[in-house]
This record gives C-alpha cells, sequence and structure tokens, in this order.
C-alpha cells in the first residue's frame, strides 16, 4: 500500500514525459499480460494435443493407419505435419496402388523411389519449420515488452533528473528539501518498468521452457514418421 501511494504521488508529481513514459509502460503492461494468458491458454492445449495423439498414433500398425481411419481435418500441430506429410506421400504413389492403399485392400505392395522419399521428407520439414513458427508466435511481444519497460523507465528517470537539475540551477540553490521531491517523481518510471519487466521474464523463461519441449517432440516425431515411411515404402530403388 505504501508503495503504491508513493507510486502514484510520484506520477502525479512527475513532468509530461515521465507521465507519458509510465502510461506507455502500463499499456504494454496490459498487452503483455493478455499475451501470456492467450499463449499460456494455447501452450496448454498444444502439449494435450500432442499427448493425445502421439498414443494414438502410436497404436497404429503401419505409417498411414491413423490417417485413413481417422482423416485428420486439423491443418496444425503434430497432427497437421502428419496429414500434409500423408496427403504428400499418397500423391506420390499410382493411381491403382492410391486405391488399394486407401481401401486397406493392399499392405506391402506400394513402394517409393529414394527420391519420391526425400520430396515427402521436404513436406515434413517445410511442415515442422511452420509449426515451430507457430509455437513461437507471441513470444516476441512478450519479449519486448520485457525489453522496453525498463529502458524506458531508466529514460524517464534521467529526463527527470535533469530537469530537477535544471530547477535547481534556475533558484540557484542546492536545497535538499527542493530537489528531493523532483528526484523522486523521477524514479518513479524505472521503478514501474522493473515491476512490469521482472514478472515478465519469469513467465517467459517459463513458457520458452514449454515451447522448447514442444519443439523437440515435433522435431523428434518428423525423425520417426520419415524413418517409418522410408522402412515401409522404399523400394523400387534409386
Amino acid at each position: 500500500m505504501l508503495l503504491a501511494n508513493s507510486l502514484v504521488d510520484g506520477f502525479l508529481k512527475s513532468n509530461l514525459i515521465g507521465q507519458g513514459i509510465v502510461v506507455a509502460q502500463l499499456i504494454g503492461s496490459v498487452v503483455m499480460v493478455a499475451t501470456i494468458i492467450g499463449k499460456w491458454k494455447e501452450l496448454g492445449f498444444i502439449s494435450m494435443a500432442t499427448r493425445r495423439f502421439l498414443r494414438d498414433f502410436s497404436a497404429g500398425r503401419d505409417v498411414l493407419e491413423y490417417y485413413l481411419q481417422r482423416r485428420p481435418a486439423v491443418k496444425d500441430g503434430l497432427e497437421g505435419m502428419y496429414k500434409e506429410t500423408c496427403e504428400r506421400l499418397l500423391k506420390l504413389l499410382t493411381p491403382d496402388v492410391r486405391s488399394l492403399l486407401v481401401g486397406r485392400q493392399s499392405e506391402g505392395a506400394a513402394a517409393l523411389t529414394a527420391r519420391e522419399i526425400e520430396l515427402v521428407r521436404g513436406t515434413c520439414e517445410h511442415a515442422l519449420a511452420e509449426e515451430s513458427i507457430r509455437v513461437e508466435r507471441g513470444m516476441t511481444i512478450i519479449a519486448t515488452v520485457v525489453a522496453l519497460s525498463p529502458m524506458l523507465g531508466l529514460l524517464g528517470t534521467v529526463w527527470g533528473v535533469l530537469d530537477a537539475f535544471a530547477e535547481m540551477g534556475a533558484a540557484g540553490s542546492a536545497n535538499l528539501a527542493t530537489i528531493a521531491p523532483s528526484i523522486s517523481a523521477a524514479l518513479v518510471t524505472t521503478v514501474v518498468g522493473l515491476l512490469i519487466a521482472i514478472p515478465g521474464v519469469i513467465a517467459f523463461n517459463h513458457m520458452n521452457s514449454i515451447i522448447r519441449g514442444i519443439i523437440s517432440d515435433t522435431e523428434g516425431f518428423a525423425d520417426e514418421l520419415i524413418g517409418r515411411i522410408a522402412c515401409e515404402f522404399q523400394g523400387r530403388g534409386a
């Protein structure tokens, strides 16, 4: 309560530059908090969907069973990456073989050349890159607010101290009672900046660790998917 009162008093006594900086910091903090809440929910959903998909995919007999049974409609996440890869794989097969495979009337008859498997790999890696970008989307906003808030605070403090010394020089007196309120008001921007940046850093680091885990799982699945495709479909030479 005492800190809040001091901040409010300092804000009211600060110059227009200082007040403008505090307002900008508060707007940035609102954007940051909204981004953190939205990203937190998104990461929770992605983690849950990833675990569910990996469980269902691992239960299949072959690499295409999940796709042919579920016909996933999603376009993002592990399931979306898997869907794009399977669609690319099926397009490389001849119509007759594709019809038999889709109807689950043939096992082992479909085969791809090494070059065709590389095309499938390229599709999978492209989907992997897009998914990594999507998972990290929004983190730049948090990092920007965290970095700019204390820097703006320092700018406001330096500006306020300059004004305080200018007032002291104009008055021709170094009376502490005269200059102390101005310096106290100038420090408000730095305090506000730190109060925004500290929890922002904690949230950013925690969510970044979750994102690294998701990307690691995604990369591992991409390697497994291409490996299984190569084992099951490579059979017509180079």
